[in-house]
């Protein structure tokens, strides 16, 4: 839905941006029409208005003098129009429909789609319901992307490093971004690298879902972004929002987009930015091309671009997510059996996650610090999340061990019972590659004392 393009922000009628914001709606991304619904109760309306109307000229006096019904058909006209009015949405405190000026703020601001608009809440359920019946008629749903870490990697020029120099020379045009993945935005005083495959990424996932930006950058570093992902425009439009558009600090959320949260993904590396929404979240390993985005994170090793080398192209974390959003894709829409406006993508999203551990029993030793809950720990969640069973104690049902040393009581205990003992970073790539990884793959070495 792009709500932005062509709008008439000098027309002299409010009526007319309701309207528009309802006919963009329709439109959208999937060349839909307007919802049948949506007229049969603006029809009743419009009824309801004009009964109103006749009734107050039959009881409303004409002025002295006047010769004409007119001048109290304006007066009529205007008091009607204002307090039937629902208020649907507002520019500077005045209603975009009626004009009157309404001193409470309610709603939520929608910055990215018009400067200065904000919705009310009734009027942002009925978009929300009138987008979602368009896209699941043409089989689409919503697909809400983070930025840095995720689709791309940027950094400071005055960060590059000595080993990083390199990349001064390797820098793309900007005369075809579309064929480019490494750009210096010298108004900016960044460098920014795409991910590899993201462009496949983008033109795959844009047959299946509308798109989102949402970045916790500001609003002209997003744009800058969505002009290097999405040229054309044929991607997201004006769905780009920054965190100037967010209603928390430091929090993602979905009441700024509208799109019901039932039908929407949210792939990011960050799961603490969308507390309220860990149910639409597919969490993405984090791409560090840049040593000074290593160094963010407290990693000490060389960065992918310090070592001239890359994420693979096609067995990276977007090649890998892009097979993720096709099979729920095609679980929602062709293998449910319930009514499709009834069906909740979180539940699929959670069914298949489970599918990855199935049937695994797993204890862990001396993985948590000391005295910590084992259950609130992350690679615990990770576990659980992935369909694995997570307990404290060994018995015969135990089929992994996972712990960093081979020496620790419950490592023998797996090596001597012939059960798989594996780092934990088994259960990180099998969660990032929706995949059980093979065991073999990710060995405990035994500590060597000195």
């Amino acid at each position: 839905m792009s709500l932005v393009t062509d709008s008439p922000v000098h027309s002299s009628s409010s009526d007319d941006f309701a309207s528009y914001l309802d006919s963009k709606l329709a439109s959208g991304s999937s060349g839909s029409s307007a919802d049948d619904e949506s007229d049969d109760e603006s029809d009743h309306e419009s009824e309801r208005i004009k009964r109103r109307k006749v009734e107050s000229l039959e009881i409303l006096e004409e002025p002295e003098g006047s010769t004409s019904r007119e001048y109290s058909e304006q007066i009529v006209e205007t008091t009607i129009k204002q307090d039937s009015c629902s208020h649907p949405g507002f520019f500077g405190g005045m209603c975009m429909r009626c004009g009157k000026r309404v001193e409470e703020e309610s709603g939520v601001t929608f910055g990215y789609i018009h400067k200065g608009l904000r919705l009310a809440n009734d009027e942002i359920a009925r978009l929300r319901k009138t987008d979602m019946k368009n896209l699941l008629r043409y089989k689409k749903l919503y697909l809400i992307l983070d930025l840095d870490h995720t689709l791309l990697n940027s950094t400071s020029l005055a960060h590059i490093t000595t080993e990083e120099e390199h990349l001064r020379g390797k820098v793309d045009s900007w005369q075809d971004v579309s064929k480019g993945s490494l750009f210096v935005l010298e108004h900016m005083h960044t460098m920014t690298k795409l991910r590899p495959f993201v462009r496949t990424f983008l033109k795959e996932a844009s047959e299946m879902f509308e798109m989102y930006i949402y970045t916790m950058g500001d609003r002209s570093y997003a744009q800058e972004m969505a002009k290097l992902l999405d040229p054309t425009r044929e991607y997201f439009h004006e769905r780009v929002i920054s965190r100037d558009d967010g209603t928390q600090r430091h929090q993602k959320g979905l009441d700024v987009v509208l799109g019901h949260e039932s039908y929407v993904l949210i792939l990011d590396d960050t799961e603490q930015a969308w507390t309220k929404h860990k149910e639409n979240l597919i969490l993405m390993e984090r791409y560090h091309y840049f040593a000074s985005s290593c160094q963010q994170f407290g990693f000490s090793c060389r960065s992918l671009s310090e070592m001239e080398t890359d994420e693979s192209e096609c067995d990276g974390a977007l090649a890998t997510v892009i097979g993720v959003l096709k099979r729920i894709h095609t679980i929602f829409f062709h293998e449910l059996e319930d009514e499709l406006a009834g069906r909740d993508v979180r539940q699929v999203l959670k069914t298949l996650r489970k599918e990855v551990l199935e049937g695994c029993k797993i204890v862990f030793s001396r993985v948590f610090p000391t005295n910590f809950p084992a259950s609130h720990h992350q690679l615990w969640k990770m576990a659980e999340q992935l369909g694995a069973t997570c307990t404290v104690d060994l018995d015969d049902s135990v089929t992994h061990v996972v712990a960093m040393d081979a020496g620790t009581e419950k490592s023998r205990w797996a090596v001597k019972e012939k059960k798989l003992l594996v780092h934990p970073r088994w259960i990180e790539a099998s969660y990032y590659f929706w995949k059980r990884q093979k065991e073999e793959s990710f060995s405990v070495e035994q500590k060597t004392s000195s």
